[in-house]
């Protein structure tokens, strides 16, 4: 069997042939295969659970436009923990809707309201838009708790993948800006260095299936408004650029084969240093994305319920 395949897990080896396949489509990223990726995502969104409470809404913003949120499993006097969440798509493409039944099983799971944020994509929308988006929707869920049924002590952000980059921005705005304090962040094989790819080499085996280099130096330049990798790259835009000290509680999560494994491990790394309570979970055989198109394999079942695991300790609920 050929390298890197002989490396995947055996149950997620069909799943990654695919991913190849569905990347060289893409590959390299160009602003005109980009609309075709987008409309290849939203083709491929599933239908909304009928048994977990789920509703769209906008709110206001003070920068920019309204803001769409859907809302799941909120109720009224419930005192729930509560999850603000953001999507994946490199940056530059899916949409909140496509992630509501995932949500509304893990809201069922964990018996708690989650909030996910409709930001604004790149590059029609750079880093400091999507950022005021997801605290805007962060702050509306803060401030809207009692009718939602949320306690306000505990409330996580989560996001996958690009979304993990957005959930990272977030934490280190509100801790920033000191309006709110968040319970806890997990990350999903997040998208939090610029650098991977541009100005920092990978290893071949990383990112073969699903994301790799060429696309995340697209995804990142959409972001940025600029070329990633250099020196001219504002912190503020990338979190493994910007300090940890200081962050929530965090859980990371990636694939040993993931393009994003080293940038993940180095910034677990730094959060253990700046003192903060950190679980790395890195999954051999496994890349970028693989619970998501291979859920019924046993690996993304043990993923799953890891990530769950770590977000019911952090609300400290019977689960």
């Amino acid at each position: 069997m050929d390298e890197p395949l002989a490396l995947v897990d055996a149950e997620l080896r069909p799943a990654a042939l695919q991913m190849l396949r569905m990347t060289q489509q893409f590959t390299p990223m160009t602003v005109a295969k980009l609309a075709k990726r987008r409309d290849m995502l939203s083709s491929m969104v599933a239908p909304i659970l009928p048994d977990v409470p789920a509703r769209e809404l906008r709110i206001p913003a003070r920068h920019g436009p309204e803001v769409g949120l859907w809302i799941v499993n909120s109720s009224p006097g419930a005192q729930r923990a509560a999850i603000v969440h953001m999507h994946g798509g490199g940056f530059t493409a899916s949409s909140a809707r496509g992630s509501v039944p995932h949500l509304q099983s893990m809201a069922r799971a964990l018996d708690c309201t989650i909030v996910s944020v409709d930001f604004r994509n790149a590059p029609e929308t750079r880093h400091d838009g999507s950022l005021e988006d997801n605290y805007a929707g962060l702050q509306w869920t803060h401030r809207h708790a009692d009718e939602l049924g949320i306690d306000r002590s505990r409330i996580a952000v989560m996001g996958e993948s690009g979304g993990g980059g957005h959930a990272a921005l977030l934490a280190m705005a509100a801790r920033d800006r000191g309006e709110m304090q968040l319970l806890f962040q997990a990350l999903i094989y997040p998208m939090i260095d610029d650098r991977t790819g541009s100005s920092r080499a990978t290893p071949p085996h990383l990112g073969a299936f699903n994301w790799n280099a060429d696309a995340n130096r697209f995804g990142w330049r959409c972001f940025l408004g600029q070329e990633p990798g250099t020196d001219l790259v504002p912190s503020a835009a990338v979190p493994a650029r910007q300090s940890v000290a200081g962050l929530p509680s965090t859980f990371i999560g990636v694939g040993a084969l993931d393009l994003f494994a080293d940038e993940n491990v180095n910034f677990a790394r730094r959060l253990l240093d700046a003192g903060v309570p950190t679980e790395l979970l890195v999954v051999p055989g496994a890349f970028h994305g693989f619970d998501l198109v291979a859920r019924d394999a046993g690996v993304s079942k043990r993923f799953n319920a890891a990530k769950l695991d770590a977000l019911c300790r952090a609300f400290a609920s019977a689960c």
